[in-house]
C-alpha cells in the first residue's frame, strides 16, 4: 500500500496513486475540520484559545493545503497569539504567513500589530505601507499606520535628545580631562541635587559652588556675633583619600537628569579607574589646605590632592 510507502519514493502503480490520492483527500479534510473547530474556540473566548492554538498548528501540521490556506491558519493563529500578548510569536506566524501569500492583508495587518507591541516601529511601517498597497482604502490599515507615524517622530525626537545629551556630556569630559580636573564620587547630594558644571559657547566652565561652614559656628542669618564678615573668614577644601572616578562613571554623573540619564551603552569610553591622588595619607585620613584667595578657581582645581566630588565644597570658617 503506498501508506507504507518510503519517504521520498514515487508511487509505480495506478493502485498507489490512488492510495496516495486518498491519504491526501483525508489530510486535506482533516485540516479544514481542524481549522473551523480552532475558529469556533476563538468565538468561545480567552479560556478556549491555547485549544484554538493546538487546533490551528495541527491543521499546519497536515501539509495538505494550498499556500494561501495554509497562509490563513497562521494567520489565525497569530491572531490568537497577539489576543494572548503573545507578541513575539504572533510576528513570527503573521510573517509566515505573509511568505506563503504577500497579499494576505489580514497577516499584514497583525504583523504590523504585533511589531508595534515590540516597538519595532519600523517593521511596523514596512507591513502597514505593504498593506495599503494592496489596498488602498483599509482604513484600520491606514489608522494604525497614523499611529506607528506619530510614535516613530516621538521616538526619532527622544533619540535626538539622548544623543545630544550624550554628545555634551562628553565634550565635557573631554575638557574636564584637558583641564587637568579629578572628579570624585558626589557628596552632599541631598544638599546641592543635580548640580553639574555647565560649559558655554565660548568653551568657559562654569562650576556652582556649594559652601560650607564650620560645625562650631552659627549660620550666617544666626550670626549676631558677627563671627562671618568678610575680613574675618579663612577658605579651605578638604583633601581626602580616594580615587577619582573612571570616564563611564564621570559621563554618567553629567547624564543624570538628561533625556540620556539611563542609557547604558554611551560608546567606547573604558572604565579606567584612576588612581588615588598623590599625596593624600594612605591610611584614608583628611587634611584641611587653606586656599590662597588671590587663587583663581581653575589653579586650586587642579591642585593634585583636590578631588572634585561632584562640584567643589570650599569650607569657610572664621578665625575669630
Amino acid at each position: 500500500m503506498a501508506l507504507w510507502m518510503e519517504k521520498g519514493s514515487e508511487p509505480l502503480t495506478d493502485s498507489e496513486k490512488a492510495d496516495l490520492d486518498a491519504i491526501s483527500a483525508l489530510k486535506e479534510s482533516a485540516a479544514f475540520e481542524l481549522k473551523e473547530k480552532g475558529n469556533q474556540y476563538v468565538k468561545m473566548g480567552k479560556k478556549h484559545y491555547s485549544d484554538a492554538i493546538d487546533c490551528y498548528t495541527r491543521a499546519i501540521d497536515q501539509k495538505a493545503l494550498s499556500d494561501s490556506e495554509t497562509s490563513l491558519l497562521f494567520s489565525n493563529r497569530a491572531h490568537v497569539n497577539l489576543l494572548l500578548g503573545n507578541f513575539r510569536r504572533a510576528l513570527s506566524d503573521s510573517e509566515e504567513a505573509i511568505k506563503l501569500s504577500p497579499t494576505n492583508l489580514k497577516a499584514l495587518y497583525r504583523a504590523a500589530k504585533a511589531s508595534l507591541s515590540l516597538n519595532l516601529l519600523s517593521e511596523a511601517k514596512s507591513h502597514c505601507e505593504n498593506g495599503i498597497k494592496q489596498d488602498p482604502d483599509n482604513q484600520e490599515l491606514k489608522k494604525l499606520l497614523r499611529q506607528i507615524d506619530s510614535l516613530k517622530l516621538e521616538q526619532e525626537q527622544r533619540e535626538a535628545q539622548v544623543s545630544m545629551a550624550v554628545s555634551e556630556a562628553k565634550n565635557l569630559l573631554s575638557v574636564v580631562e584637558s583641564r587637568g580636573y579629578k572628579i570624585g564620587k558626589a557628596m552632599f547630594r541631598e544638599l546641592v541635587g543635580l548640580r553639574k558644571p555647565v560649559l558655554d559657547k565660548s568653551n568657559i566652565l562654569h562650576w556652582p559652588l556649594s559652601n560650607m561652614f564650620s560645625e562650631s559656628s552659627p549660620p550666617l542669618p544666626w550670626d549676631i556675633e558677627n563671627n562671618y564678615t568678610r575680613k574675618d573668614i579663612e577658605l579651605y577644601y578638604e583633601a581626602t583619600k580616594g580615587g577619582c572616578l573612571s570616564k563611564k562613571k564621570i559621563l554618567h554623573y553629567f547624564l543624570e537628569g538628561t533625556a540620556a540619564s539611563n542609557v547604558e551603552d554611551i560608546g567606547d569610553e573604558g572604565d579606567d579607574a584612576v588612581q588615588d591622588s598623590n599625596g593624600l595619607s594612605s591610611s584614608g585620613s583628611s587634611k584641611w589646605i587653606k586656599v590662597n584667595e588671590k587663587r583663581t578657581l581653575h589653579d586650586v582645581l587642579k591642585e593634585p590632592n583636590f578631588i572634585i566630588q561632584g562640584i567643589p565644597v570650599p569650607f569657610q570658617f572664621s578665625d575669630v
